[in-house]
């Protein structure tokens, strides 16, 4: 039996309070940090109402939960995608994965939304079109969604794969 498979059994056992994706996906991080040798610890998010029914949420905290962050929450992100690839199995209904660390995804959402909503408003106000650089599918969520209700701006999403953008684009009052 290999070593994921194990933590996998000892984390659906152990804890029988979660679902078998919540116990595999919070045993991979769990292992995943012990392996890297890091100076923190893995829980499940407090239900606080940010996360669903069907959203898996993890929270690393500790002296070395920092280092787990990377450059640009990369190494954060990687470890996301992981512990999805590890939880999910073939016939269940597929949970979303969302790892974090010391509350950077948090901060990080709130200060993409600002910076949005000011850049959205310039555009209202000059009406000149905006192109943000390349960014993930999950900051290019949180821009358009904190956009949405803007008067005088929409978004639009342009570019392929790694190089997809969002551009915020003046909307004219129609003449009456």
């Amino acid at each position: 039996m290999s070593e994921i498979q194990a933590n996998d059994e000892a984390a659906t056992k152990s804890d029988s309070q979660t679902d078998p994706q919540t116990g595999r996906a919070h045993a991979f991080v769990s292992m995943l940090v012990e392996k890297m040798d890091m100076d923190a610890d893995v829980t499940l998010a407090p239900d606080d109402g940010e996360g669903g029914e069907d959203e898996i949420r993890l929270e690393i905290e500790g002296p070395d939960a920092g280092r787990l962050i990377g450059k640009r929450g990369l190494v954060l992100e990687a470890i996301q995608y992981l512990t999805s690839r590890v939880a999910h199995r073939p016939g269940e209904p597929r949970k979303h994965v969302a790892v974090d660390a010391e509350g950077y995804r948090a901060r990080h959402e709130d200060q993409l939304s600002e910076m949005a909503k000011k850049l959205g408003d310039r555009v209202a106000a000059e009406g000149k079109v905006i192109t943000f650089d390349p960014m993930s599918a999950r900051d290019r969520r949180i821009v358009h969604k904190a956009l949405q209700d803007v008067p005088g701006v929409r978004t639009e999403s342009n570019g392929e794969g790694q190089d997809r953008r969002v551009q915020i684009i003046p909307v004219r009052a129609a003449a009456t």
